[in-house]
This record gives C-alpha cells, structure tokens and sequence, in this order.
C-alpha cells in the first residue's frame, strides 16, 4: 500500500463487469478506496460533470462511445482528470491511442494492456498528484487579446533560458529562450497562456519582436562578460509572413553586438504553412545571413521530410516523446535511432531535448547525438543565473 495514492479519487470506464471488479481490487490493494464506474464514455463524462476525479482508467474498445471519441471529448471538458488508457487491442493501436489522447493536450500517463497487473498500473497510478495537491493548483488560464496588448505595453514579457550541452565536450553551447507572463493578478503564466491567443489575434509580431529584443539583450549582455555561446528563439509560422522579418533578427542581433551565427531560430515543424513561397524565402534568406535554423518537435508533425528538403535547416531538435521512454521501448528507441541517423545524413547538428534521466543521456550518447537539452542537465532559469551555473556544470558535468 502506498501513502502516496491513498488520496486518489479514480474513475474506472470499461463494460467488462469483471474486468472492474478487478481493477478495484488492485485498486484496493494499492490504498485507493475512492472509486467510481461507468459503463462507456458517455457514462463517464456524465460522472464528471457531477465531480471531478484525480485518474480516469479507460477502456478503448467498449459499446456506445469508446474510448477514442471519449478522450475527444474529455479534450473539452472542464474536468481534466489524468488518463490510462487500457486494452484489448494489439500494442500498435494501443500506442496510437496514447499519442491521440496526447494530441488532444490530455495527461496521458501511459497505456496498459489487459488483463491489468497491479506493478504497472501502480507506476503509472505514481506519477500523479494526490486529489488535494491537484485542486490547491492554480487551474490552467488563457490571456485575453487586450491583456497580451496592455502587457506588451506595460513590460510582462520574462524570459527564462534553458542550456543546451554538447554531449562529446560536456560543454554548454547554447541555451533556448523560453517566454514567460508576469501577470499583476496571476503571477507567472507559461506560453501556453499567451501564445496560441497572440496568434490567433494578431499579435504574434509584436510579441515575438519583444521576445527576440529581449533575447539579444541578454546576448549581448552575456558576451560583455566574455560569455560567447548561441541564442535560440522559437518564431511563429505567422512570423514568416513579413518580408523584412530577416532584416529585423539581424539589425537588433547586431544593435547588442551579437553575430547572427550566433542566433538560431526554432520553427516547428508541424506549424509550417502548406503555402511555402514566403516562408521559404523568408527563411532562406535568414540561413544567407548566417542565422542557424532548427527544425523543433522533429517528427510530430505530418510532414516532416518534406520541410526537410524543402527549407535549409541546420539543426534537427529530435521531440521528447521520442527520447522518453526510448531505453526501455523498441519502438521509442527505433524512432530516436532513425531521427538520429537522418540528421547526420543531412549534416545537421542533432539536438535532443526533454532529456531528464542518466539512462535517457546514456542512450543519447552512444547515438552519436550532438547536443542535449533537458532537465537531466538543467532547468530553465533567470539569464542571471547562466554564469553562475556555468562554472558549477565545468566542475560536475553528467556522469560517464
């Protein structure tokens, strides 16, 4: 019995009365008392209108609505309980359901296949919150159009860096500029509170601008103490639509004495426009003015070696859905080894990113991978906080 998930609250949606007789006897076993159950996904979604739980276990294949439409429909819910997916089905379906109900912005925390086991069920059941821990967080909130404008106005934009290691030199050569919101109400807000609501609005330009002057800012800041290591920035695809885009990230690199081989600028690829004519010459002319360009979340979109060919990248961010995992999963590991493989190919420097435990470096290494990002290495922090961290990393970088 675990302390830890006694004070879960979990829902059990599956039409198998004995399969949830056994799941609440594991369940049991493991200190969860707090169950409910319902027959199909409308039952379910019925039951969390009424209250909310801490874990939903779902079944996929069941009658009325299974659990693929129920996950699209959770995706809407107030209620965002973490999910487990759990199946009949061979292990293919079974992990394209688990990158569906990811897609769908769901907490995933793995899938299962039947008959359930209580070892692995009680791995995934320990990566979640108790319920008390879980409702005490501030629930997730979107921006307002005229909240991004007014602070863009009044100064809200932060900026925090994570590094970026070269695996064989053990030596920072990089660090990523993550954006942030510093709300007079809410505090610190991620980007997903802003960014998805600036592009839909109209505002990604300015908010990007803000974000790269700031950047370069810090740069050159860093290069005044003889700090000498590249900047990447994430852009919009709606920041490809204006011509002169290329002349802005060289003029405000250059106005803070920073080089443009200095700055790499993340695109992801999933978010590349279908019509490439502008996109293709905005970012063709950035790579002729010696910007690096990194193609982000490699392989989580559909188009992936089209944008390859098409456009003329320097670095290839392989996707932490394809690093997690990758040390016990052959199919994790076969995509990591692929990723890794088309990017020596093309000659372009690989990163991985989301990187967080020895084995998941170990493995990245001995792939031949170039740089590494992650929590393994370092969490993002305050461009204050870069020099100092730099001397700790040289006298105790990751371990052999």
């Amino acid at each position: 019995m675990s302390d830890k998930l006694s004070g879960l609250e979990v829902l059990i949606v599956d039409d198998d009365a004995f399969l949830i007789k056994l799941t609440r006897r594991i369940l049991k076993r493991l200190g969860i008392d707090e169950t409910r159950e319902a027959n199909d996904g409308a039952a379910a979604l019925e039951s969390l209108d009424v209250s909310t739980v801490d874990v939903v276990i779902c079944d996929l294949n069941m009658p009325g609505m299974d659990g693929l439409e129920f996950l699209r429909h959770l995706a809407d819910h107030e209620a965002q309980p973490a999910v487990i997916l759990l199946s009949g089905e061979d292990k293919a379906v079974l992990k394209t359901a688990e990158q569906l109900g990811r897609a769908h912005k769901l907490r995933i925390l793995g899938a299962l296949a039947k008959p359930i086991k209580q070892e692995p069920l009680e791995e995934l059941l320990g990566k979640v919150e108790s319920s008390e821990s879980r409702r005490a967080a501030p629930a997730f909130e979107r921006l307002t159009p005229d909240e991004i404008r007014q602070g863009l106005e009044d100064g809200a934009v932060r900026l925090v860096y994570q590094p970026k290691v070269a695996v064989a030199e053990r030596v920072m050569v990089g660090v990523e500029a993550l954006v942030r919101w510093q709300d007079p109400e809410r505090g610190l807000m991620g980007p997903g509170a802003l960014i998805p609501v600036a592009e839909e609005s109209g505002l990604i330009n300015d908010l990007t601008e803000t974000i790269f002057k700031a950047a370069m800012a810090q740069c050159g800041a860093w290069r005044a103490e003889g700090h000498d290591f590249k900047v990447s920035v994430n852009v919009s695809v709606e920041n490809l639509d204006q011509l002169d885009f290329p002349d802005f990230v060289v003029d405000t690199a250059a106005a803070e004495g920073v080089s443009p081989s200095s700055v790499i600028l993340e695109v992801t690829e999933s978010r590349i426009m279908a019509d490439i004519l502008k996109p293709l010459e905005i970012l063709t002319r950035l790579r002729m003015k010696g910007v690096g360009l990194s193609i982000d979340d490699y392989g989580t979109g559909a188009s992936s070696m089209q944008q390859l060919r098409r456009i003329p990248f320097t670095e290839l961010k392989i996707d932490r859905e394809f690093v997690a995992g990758a040390p016990v999963d052959d199919e994790a590991r076969a995509m990591l080894v692929s990723s890794v493989g088309l990017g020596k190919d093309l000659g372009l420097t690989t990163v991985a990113e989301g990187v967080e435990t020895q084995e998941e470096w170990d493995l990245v290494a001995a792939l031949g991978v170039d740089v590494v990002q992650g929590y393994f290495v370092a969490k993002p922090m305050s461009g204050e906080a870069i020099a100092g961290w730099i001397e700790d990393y040289r006298s105790a970088p990751p371990a052999d």
